[in-house]
């Protein structure tokens, strides 16, 4: 029969023989507590090489989000000042428009009262024919030709006006032939004014 307590103190001796022998040579017993040790630093390791991922992965996220927010606040600001630009530029040409049909009721009056002088010219031209002065038909005929011309001239104005492109860069001036219009009419009227009083 084997003891087995022979044994247990057999094997107890060697393990304190090179407990000691380790001793000696520097390197202490292999104790739970280190293997506990080196485990928990393994796991620290593991745990903060996870967690650094995971902190990496987060930042990655969050400035893929900002950026994506920041290009979006971007497409929106462009499209913002593009819409106020096209708005600006519907009301510059609105604005244009209304300058290009003022100008040619303008006109449009102009002619109107150019072509009642005129009638009015001719009229008083056939009523006094007979027994008027030279000085007075000469005067008379002359404010006919002036109405006429007034005429002439906002037609030709406001054809100029009524082609004119609104969205052409250059700004609205007065066709030229408007001017003429207007002093061709004032003529027209004061010769034919003057012409009933010349005796």
């Amino acid at each position: 029969m084997v003891n087995f307590g022979s044994l247990i103190r057999a094997f107890d001796a060697v393990m304190a023989l090179t407990d000691a022998a380790r001793k000696l040579r520097g390197g202490g017993p292999e104790r739970p507590a280190d293997t506990s040790l080196a485990s928990g630093t393994f796991s620290n390791a593991l745990g903060g090489q996870l967690e650094a991922r995971l902190t990496n992965v987060v930042v990655a996220a969050l400035k893929e989000a900002f950026d994506r927010d920041h290009a979006r606040l971007e497409l929106e600001r462009v499209q913002l000042d593009d819409a106020r630009r096209r708005a600006e530029e519907a009301m510059r040409l609105e604005l244009r428009r209304q300058a290009v049909d003022r100008e040619v009721g303008r006109l449009r009056m102009l002619a109107g009262t150019a072509l009642v002088g005129w009638i009015a010219s001719v009229l008083v031209l056939g009523t006094r024919a007979v027994d008027a002065p030279l000085m007075a038909r000469v005067t008379l005929g002359s404010g006919w030709l002036l109405l006429l011309g007034a005429l002439g001239a906002a037609f030709s104005a406001q054809g100029r006006i009524s082609g004119y492109v609104p969205d052409h860069a250059a700004p609205l001036d007065a066709a030229p032939g408007a001017a003429a219009a207007l002093w061709l009419l004032v003529a027209g009227l004061a010769l034919t004014a003057i012409s009933l009083l010349v005796r």
